[in-house]
């Protein structure tokens, strides 16, 4: 895989097991681009083991005179010097390559993952950890990814060098070649430690994201009640932390540097110390000194591999972990089990008793809006599961789509077949025909789905800021989450594009709550008309939308309690008036005592002051 390839046409299957099974499933997955590194790393490393060869034989051919073998060893030198270069340059580009590649390749498996999940995934991970995992997390792993091969390159070098060194001069070869293992192996006490302030580390930085996301999320809110100071000063103490953990952890490094730096050290004068006796003895030839010299001074450099690749392991494994925990979510507790299928027919919801008939706009009213926007999920396929079998085991049924439970069909199919609007649609930035650029049946128009929605005056304000002569509104660009644009036209703007989708069945959270009276009545009208045929759920406590509804059903407390037209439940039904009129206590036990509705004692007029008739409530309503 080269980086002109990307992205994956399928990134894979991962092993999601532990963070060590998904990093090692990582390089198996790139175990091409590995090889090609560790061969460019190998000529690479090699070709700087030979330097001491040739430099020992150089400085002997000085020593006997011998122009001969000093030009053989200068060009031996030249070509030492072509071979580095070219393996170092080769080796960076591979390794370079083998990282991109293998974050490009954990980014798809996160945003595929994101995509099935929606939004139960910031449910079940806190959305300062998707962050982290996301950005800082991709990057961790990949520097392991692209270490690996340049460790194993680096740790074959220094096995050749020392079984080299041991051959061509034993005296000094095996001391070398015992104190190699030492040196490699003598920070392995202190990464236990060093990891654990490495997750500390990461942790209070994760929790300082989450913080700091939330802040920038509600800041408009936290304006408007004098909160920014407080939340500021919560930030501050978390990235305090954030800073002494890294010190801790830096301090640890550092160690393990001194350590790398001061056995090396060691291990050099002792050589030098020990090589001078044996030449002064004339035991050994300066030449052979040299040689070995620097060679053992050269292995300096693989063994810095060594403590690389130690904290690469270090770095990724916890961030491994998280991408795990990520990546292991599933959108339901069952397996797809019907292939191919699209289904039609009513759609049901088994925990609440929740009907709504095929073709039919039918309204649903919910005195919590959490409650409601929980059922929206649902009814969207998107119910939160348990992560553990036992919490699986306890999740509600899946809603059924003409008899077939959502969970048991292909995403692909689900989400064809129910499209959720959330209460707080997200728009992407993009031109407006990009914008409503969906899937969808194709049945439906851009101009009708727009016009549907009530989009004119958005219309009006795209096509004054449209880059054309001639004022075209679907080629002006609409900024990020559409922040150029009013919450009313946000909103409608998002209608519009659910509408085009055209889905079998089609769940609006409150659709119209952030426009007038006036407006919100020839939506809920244009929303009737175009749906006209299909199935259309829509959560909602406006008396506007819910008469145009076919019907209306009324959820307490987690279930059905009542079905009828929104005029009937108005005047029978006192939960359903308390929520769609908002009438006090005193004004509820009026108008049940209008109706006849209540324990049956009598109340006078006198009793209650703020008396109203039904026909009072209802042209209220």
């Amino acid at each position: 895989m080269q980086i002109r390839d990307l992205p994956y046409s399928d990134p894979g299957d991962p092993d999601v097991r532990s963070g060590p099974r998904f990093l090692f499933w990582l390089g198996r997955n790139q175990l091409g681009g590995q090889l090609k590194s560790l061969s460019w790393g190998l000529l690479h490393q090699l070709g700087i083991a030979g330097l001491p060869v040739t430099v020992g034989l150089a400085v002997q051919a000085v020593i006997d005179r011998s122009g001969g073998r000093l030009a053989l060893a200068g060009g031996l030198i030249v070509a030492l010097g072509v071979l580095i270069a070219v393996g170092d340059t080769m080796l960076h580009r591979t390794a370079v390559t083998n990282w991109i590649t293998a974050a490009a390749r954990v980014q798809q498996l996160l945003a595929r993952k994101t995509a099935e999940l929606g939004s139960a995934l910031t449910r079940r991970v806190a959305a300062g950890e998707v962050v982290a995992v996301s950005t800082g997390d991709v990057e961790k792993i990949g520097w392991f990814v692209e270490a690996l091969s340049r460790f194993a390159a680096a740790a074959t070098a220094l096995v050749v060098i020392c079984v080299g060194l041991a051959v061509y001069l034993p005296s000094l070869g095996l001391m070398v070649a015992l104190a190699m293992p030492v040196l490699a192996l003598a920070v392995l006490p202190l990464l236990p430690r060093a990891t654990r302030r490495a997750d500390e580390q990461r942790e209070k930085a994760g929790k300082a994201t989450e913080l700091a996301s939330d802040t920038v999320a509600g800041l408009r809110v936290l304006r408007g009640i004098g909160g920014e100071e407080l939340f500021l000063g919560r930030y501050r103490r978390a990235s305090q932390e954030v800073r002494r953990a890294a010190v801790r952890s830096a301090r640890m490094w550092a160690l393990i540097s001194a350590v790398q730096v001061l056995l090396p050290g060691v291990l050099l004068i002792s050589l030098v110390w020990y090589g001078a006796t044996l030449a002064r003895d004339g035991r050994i030839d300066v030449g052979q000194l040299v040689t070995v010299y620097s060679a053992a001074t050269l292995m300096l450099f693989p063994l810095r591999h060594f403590e690389e690749i130690a904290m690469a392991y270090s770095f990724s494994r916890p961030s491994a972990q998280r991408a795990v925990r990520v990546l292991s979510l599933h959108r339901s507790a069952q397996e797809a089990t019907v292939e191919g299928v699209t289904p039609t027919g009513d759609l049901y919801d088994p925990a609440t008793g929740l009907m709504a008939p095929r073709g039919r706009f039918t309204a649903v009213v919910c005195g919590d809006p959490d409650e409601a926007g929980r059922l929206a999920e649902r009814l969207g396929g998107h119910a939160e599961t348990g992560e553990e079998d036992d919490k699986a085991a306890a999740a509600p049924p899946s809603v059924l789509l003409g008899g077939v439970a959502l969970d048991e069909i292909p995403l692909d199919a689900a989400r064809a077949a129910v499209l959720v609007q959330d209460k707080d649609p997200v728009l992407l930035s993009g031109t407006l025909r990009e914008l409503l650029d969906v899937p969808s049946s194709g049945l439906v128009t851009a101009d009708a789905a727009l016009e549907a929605a009530q989009c004119g005056d958005v219309l009006s304000a795209l096509a004054q800021a449209s880059p054309d002569d001639d004022g075209d509104p679907m080629r002006t660009r609409i900024t990020e989450r559409g922040r150029s644009l009013s919450g009313g036209q946000r909103q409608r703007l998002a209608l519009a594009r659910s509408l085009v989708t055209d889905p079998e069945a089609l769940v609006l959270d409150e659709p119209t709550s952030a426009v007038d009276s006036h407006t919100e009545a020839r939506v809920a009208a244009g929303i009737a008309k175009l749906r006209q045929g299909r199935t259309t759920v829509a959560f909602a406590s406006s008396p506007l939308l819910l008469d145009a509804a076919d019907r209306v059903v009324l959820v307490h407390e987690g279930t059905v309690v009542a079905v009828g037209n929104h005029r009937d439940l108005l005047r029978t039904e006192p939960r359903y008036r308390a929520v769609v009129t908002r009438e006090t206590d005193d004004e509820a036990a009026a108008a049940n005592a209008v109706n006849g509705i209540g324990d049956g004692s009598t109340v006078r007029s006198d009793d209650v002051p703020a008396m109203k008739s039904i026909e009072e409530i209802e042209e209220r309503a």
